[in-house]
């Protein structure tokens, strides 16, 4: 199939790409599921605190079982003492497990997302790059112009040398690689934008 390709200065012309990448089935119980587990293996679950068997100290009685007039305990390990162990605390990120995602599930959302967003006309393909473009103010002007205000650039290599600078301090804009995008990022973002090339090197992801 054949979609429009934007030059900066608005002129339009076609690029050939592929049905199975822009006009696939849009499948949103597979798009949902698969922003469920991306955004849930994104999450740090870095709190962790010490149980009883990981207190370092003696585990011998403080002291007698009787005769003290106080109740019985055992070592000052217990989560009942300051500096004891905390019980049913959080564990830390290894004690949850992480949501697998097959290479299939993760092509075949990215289409559906990527046909979607076609259609709503939320997806751009400029031209690439060639020149650099310093000025952030240069940059910012150029996305207002495409209504790509909050949007997600995924670029060749090439391109995003010349434009990653000007691109930092935008906000609501992040700029990226084929290799290094997933579906919860486009999804995440009005616009998509890409590049010929960068469509492209897409594209042999999918033979």
């Amino acid at each position: 199939m054949k979609i429009d390709k934007i030059s900066l200065d608005g002129k339009k012309t076609s690029i050939e790409v592929k049905d199975k990448i822009f006009s696939s089935k849009i499948n949103e119980t597979l798009i949902s599921e698969v922003i469920y587990k991306t955004n849930a293996n994104y999450k740090g679950r870095k709190a962790k605190t010490k149980q009883k068997n990981e207190i370092t100290g003696s585990t011998s009685k403080i002291y007698a079982q009787k005769g003290t007039g106080n109740a019985r305990h055992a070592s000052r390990k217990a989560p009942l003492f300051v500096g004891g162990g905390v019980a049913h605390g959080p564990k830390g990120e290894n004690q949850y497990k992480k949501r697998k995602l097959n290479k299939n599930e993760k092509k075949l959302s990215i289409a559906s997302i990527l046909t979607k967003k076609l259609k709503l006309n939320d997806l751009i393909i400029f031209n690439d790059f060639s020149t650099e473009i310093k000025k952030t103010k240069q940059m910012n002007l150029i996305l207002k112009k495409f209504h790509a205000i909050n949007s997600i650039l995924i670029l060749d290599k090439f391109s995003k040398n010349n434009i990653d600078k000007a691109l930092r301090n935008i906000p609501n804009v992040k700029c990226t690689d084929v290799n290094h995008f997933s579906a919860f990022d486009i999804v995440k973002y009005k616009k998509i934008i890409f590049t010929e090339s960068s469509v492209k090197e897409l594209e042999k992801r999918y033979n």
